[in-house]
């Protein structure tokens, strides 16, 4: 058995309504794995990782994702499938209910901070019922040294209770699991879900509200990299479209892999102290960085183990959203602090299923700011039970189920911020190419990073009608060649061997980009509206 005594500080939990609890305060992460084998919670790989199951939910819920509504949110929240309205009162009476359920356990306090900016840092303390939970957070969250925890102050305060079931007829939730957020308390609650992606992002669709509204700052769902020159680089996308992967470039140092902050000082900064990447499929020669970076003090979720401990990446028995999370200082090559400058290059990642977008293009600024709210990606046959073909899935500023206000809130400060600093802004497609999905094969990964390297190299400049051609569906300008590319991959209908049929799927495509867009045409300027495709007769 582990002696938790030597280790455990006092801290009192009583302000909170957690009445007489065993307290396991700051423990360091050989102490939180300790506690989880312990437990028989985890397992350790060959790798030195610990390897946890989240449980019934091996992902976020978004409809069980709520915003109390009440005097600070109810004119500023973008309300409706994404931004579900919780009632005051019944926020208090939940809270209650889990406050008391963690009464008289063992319950693990971490306090940390979110934003790599000393400007727009946030205090925050997680109260955790499980101890991989905990040791999530602190591989998520920026890690205060000693003498920043004298007097530490929390602002924000997550209490997640996995454990904790909710009664949907009583507590006003839609089932059992539900994380809220209450921005006049100032408090993420997350119960019914061991899933520990939603604690971190608790706290960044905190920071989604915040930052527009308070500080004057955009937040962005994107990953970030500055140059040996000091040239940031952003790297928008979904998941599952290559955010973490390509922004982990051992010619470039890492700032963050998911979630950013650009200041009206023109400056861009991590909120996290670490990554959360999916690592279906992953391998030491394709990603030796990420895959070096699964070791002791990292956390691998919901993946398969042999009796050696070795990883199965391609085992998705469990899930297709297997993960893992660790402190960003496993990366070698990182920036430190977690801040750059301006961007001077934007890339917009896509994984289109369809095969019809070009692998690389230049986007206009109306072009960007439709895309932008567009946040275009395709889901594929077998992600989710009965899609049988590519099915295109939109998101909002390419993070929706984040973002507290409109869309076109971000897209404005984002245009205005790409204007200012004259941005170049590129489409990138790292899905399929010579085919939709089960015709056609993915993009190879060594020809995106030979496409962004081209950019960021200089090789790919500005838009003339010698280099580039303008595709005839989404009039986006796709170059004629780029270094190390074969010129017939840059043309998505060159690889396809059956020209009507490439048409027909990306006159099905753009006018998928045409019916999303509708919800948004009465905020969007002209100029916007004429950024993406037009509609066809299909």
């Amino acid at each position: 058995m582990v002696d938790h005594t030597q280790f455990t500080k006092t801290i009192a939990l009583e302000q909170y309504g957690i009445k007489n609890a065993q307290v396991k305060y700051q423990l360091s992460p050989e102490e939180l794995q300790a506690a989880i084998l312990e437990k028989g919670q985890g397992k350790v790989a060959s790798s030195g990782a610990i390897a946890v199951n989240t449980g019934e939910f091996t992902g976020r819920s978004p409809m069980d994702r709520f915003i109390v509504k009440d005097s600070v949110t109810e004119d500023k929240v973008w309300w409706g499938d994404i931004n579900i309205p919780f009632d005051a009162d019944k926020f208090q009476k939940l809270y209650d209910k889990v406050t008391d359920y963690l009464s008289n356990k063992e319950v693990f306090v971490r306090d940390s901070f979110a934003c790599a900016d000393e400007d727009y840092k946030l205090n925050i303390r997680v109260i955790n019922e499980y101890p991989w939970s905990n040791m999530f957070a602190y591989n998520m969250f920026l890690r205060p040294t000693e003498e920043e925890l004298k007097g530490f102050d929390p602002e924000w305060t997550v209490v997640n209770a996995p454990g904790f079931m909710a009664d949907p007829a009583v507590d006003g939730t839609r089932q059992h699991n539900f994380a809220i957020l209450d921005f006049t308390r100032k408090i993420a609650l997350i119960g019914g879900t061991g899933y520990t992606g939603e604690i971190k992002k608790g706290i960044f669709s905190a920071l989604n509200f915040i930052l527009p509204v308070y500080k004057n700052t955009l937040p962005m769902h994107c990953s970030a990299n500055v140059g040996k020159d000091g040239d940031t680089a952003i790297f928008f996308g979904l998941s599952g479209t290559g955010k973490t992967t390509l922004s982990t470039d051992p010619d470039r140092s890492l700032i963050g892999d998911d979630e950013h902050g650009w200041t009206a000082e023109n400056t861009v900064f991590n909120f996290e102290g670490g990554c959360y990447a999916k690592v279906i499929n992953l391998s030491g020669e394709q990603e030796p960085e990420i895959f070096g970076a699964i070791k002791k003090g990292a956390i691998l979720e919901n993946v398969i183990m042999n009796d050696k401990g070795e990883v199965d990446f391609e085992d998705t028995s469990i899930t297709q959203n297997t993960r893992v999370s660790y402190p960003i200082n496993h990366i070698e090559n990182i920036r430190v602090p977690s801040t750059g400058e301006n961007p001077k290059n934007i890339f917009f990642l896509t994984a289109d299923a369809f095969g019809v977008l070009p692998p690389i293009s230049k986007l206009t600024p109306a072009q960007a700011a439709f895309h932008f709210i567009s946040g275009y990606t395709a889901k594929v046959a077998g992600t989710e039970a009965g899609i049988t073909e590519p099915v295109p899935s939109f998101s909002a500023c390419f993070g929706a189920p984040f973002m507290p206000l409109h869309p076109t809130k971000y897209a404005e400060m984002l245009s205005k911020k790409m204007k200012d600093a004259n941005v170049n802004v590129w489409l990138i497609n790292t899905g399929w190419t010579g085919g939709s999905y089960g015709v056609g094969s993915r993009i190879k990964l060594k020809y995106t990073r030979a496409m962004i390297s081209a950019v960021l190299n200089g090789d790919l400049g500005l838009y003339n009608y010698k280099d580039y051609h303008i595709h005839s569906v989404f009039g986006v300008a796709q170059p004629r060649s780029c270094p190390g590319v074969p010129d017939e991959v840059l043309s998505p209908r060159a690889t396809w061997s059956d020209h009507k049929a490439y048409y027909k799927t990306a006159f099905k495509l753009a006018n998928a980009f045409r019916e999303n867009f509708e919800k948004f045409e009465a905020y969007a300027s002209e100029e916007i509206r004429r950024g993406g495709p037009q509609r066809y007769a299909e």
